[in-house]
């Protein structure tokens, strides 16, 4: 089971230096698979960041180096996988194309299985527990019919914090799962 690491500029800054060694400290103490550099802010530093990152990942000998949502700096910065937003279904075709693997975030079955159709590589499904901001938790049950209904590898998101919900999902046929607050 994979495990993915996504950052967020609450945890990790975006300031590039201060960027920089969170993410060393970060990935020194966690083994992953996936690293995802994630920054929704308004900041002017998002191609700084974003190669920064790309850099560090590398030399942490992370091989699926992932960027979410900015297309153009993903084509720029050679990553090899991008993950879309829910609202950018319309981009898989275009991204795919483009030389990138395509992981996009879902919220239902009726999405996971327009995305299996688009011709998406990996799916998360969220938000599996309680996390801020994201709604209501739907739960394992949730996740373990999506399972069922869709051939697609899917990664569990949201509010992933702790061991116990490890444990959970990894007691499902997930790909894998993915966090931001358990690797701080």
């Amino acid at each position: 089971m994979i495990k993915y690491l996504i950052t967020d500029p609450k945890y990790y800054s975006s300031e590039p230096l201060e960027f920089k060694n969170r993410l060393i400290e970060v990935l020194s103490k966690n083994r992953v698979d996936f690293v995802c550099f994630r920054d929704k802010t308004k900041t002017s530093n998002k191609n700084l960041l974003a190669k920064i990152f790309k850099e560090q990942s590398i030399k942490a000998g992370i091989e699926k180096i992932v960027i979410n949502r900015y297309i153009e700096i993903a084509l720029k910065e050679e990553f090899n996988t991008i993950h879309l937003n829910s609202d950018q279904f319309s981009s898989i075709e275009y991204c795919k194309k483009s030389g990138l693997e395509v992981i996009i975030s879902v919220h239902t079955i009726k999405e996971a299985k327009k995305a299996k159709n688009l011709n998406a590589d990996f799916i998360t499904l969220s938000p599996i527990f309680a996390s801020p901001l994201k709604g209501e938790a739907k739960g394992l049950g949730f996740l373990k019919e999506c399972l069922d209904s869709v051939d697609i590898k899917v990664i569990a998101l949201g509010g992933i914090v702790d061991e116990k919900q490890i444990k959970e999902i990894e007691s499902t046929e997930a790909y894998g799962w993915a966090s931001i607050r358990a690797f701080i």
